[in-house]
């Protein structure tokens, strides 16, 4: 069994919550909870990346992430 590590982003709107691993293109899910969501893109990434093994396609990882928010001030 090997393992993976992916970068995921989370964010909440008023109808729950959206899933993206940005090192799969097109990896992305939703879900009412966090906990849902989380368990979302974890099956998500699971299936993209057995998918992609079985077409012979590289899979690529993240090393280092940073994330960070800022503020933007308008005149």
């Amino acid at each position: 069994m090997k393992t993976y590590r992916f970068s995921i982003i989370i964010e909440k709107d008023e109808e729950g919550y959206f899933a993206i691993c940005p090192e799969l293109q097109g990896c992305y899910t939703q879900g009412d909870t966090y906990e849902e969501v989380l368990d979302n893109i974890k099956d998500a990434i699971r299936l993209h990346v057995i998918d992609r093994l079985d077409n012979g396609e590289k899979v690529s990882q993240s090393h280092s992430v940073s994330l960070t928010s800022l503020e933007v001030w308008l005149p």
